[in-house]
């Protein structure tokens, strides 16, 4: 067992990059340190997962460690509390935002809309049988396909300027049908 004095030793030798002392320093502090996040965190695998980050920080701040301040166990055990508490926190952040998800609105159509979108789209499709069959179609061509006026234009072996005029005169009927 090692004395207060001893860890402190330990700490010093660990600020200077010692890793024997560090892995001295682990064989006989890990215990008590991984009790108290244990009971802090009540989860072993999580207890296990700090109890690493923990002697990470223990390397890399041992040089912040003062003698007059604290002894030496109790820097490691408030070490190892406040980053139980900080994965506690993080913890409960995570809740809560989960938590908040709830609030969040639904894209997605209720039936409603759903029967709305139905009936225009039937509009649409009586509408588009007005036309005449290759204005009907360059109609579909532009608007659900995505072809440019041009692939269009040479699709029906119209000019461009054709393919335009046929597109704009259908849209314009179009909207007067579903504006009946």
């Amino acid at each position: 067992m090692l004395t207060p004095d001893d860890i402190s030793k330990l700490l010093a030798s660990i600020a200077l990059h010692d890793r024997t002392a560090f892995d001295t320093l682990y064989q006989h502090t890990s215990a008590k340190l991984f009790g108290v996040v244990l009971r802090l965190l009540k989860d072993r695998a999580e207890a296990e997962d700090a109890l690493q980050d923990i002697y990470v920080k223990v390397w890399q701040r041992a040089d912040q460690y003062a003698v007059s301040r604290a002894s030496a166990m109790s820097w490691l055990i408030a070490i190892a509390r406040n980053h139980a508490i900080d994965r506690l926190r993080t913890r409960r952040a995570i809740y809560e935002e989960l938590d908040e998800a709830k609030f969040i609105a639904d894209d997605t159509p209720d039936p409603e809309a759903l029967a709305q979108a139905s009936g225009e789209r039937t509009r649409i499709e009586i509408c588009m049988q007005r036309l005449e069959d290759r204005l009907a179609n360059a109609v579909r061509g532009a608007y659900l396909d995505g072809y440019s006026y041009q692939e269009l234009a040479n699709q029906h072996a119209v000019p461009l300027n054709t393919m335009r005029t046929w597109l704009r005169r259908s849209l314009m009927k179009l909207r007067k049908c579903l504006e009946e």
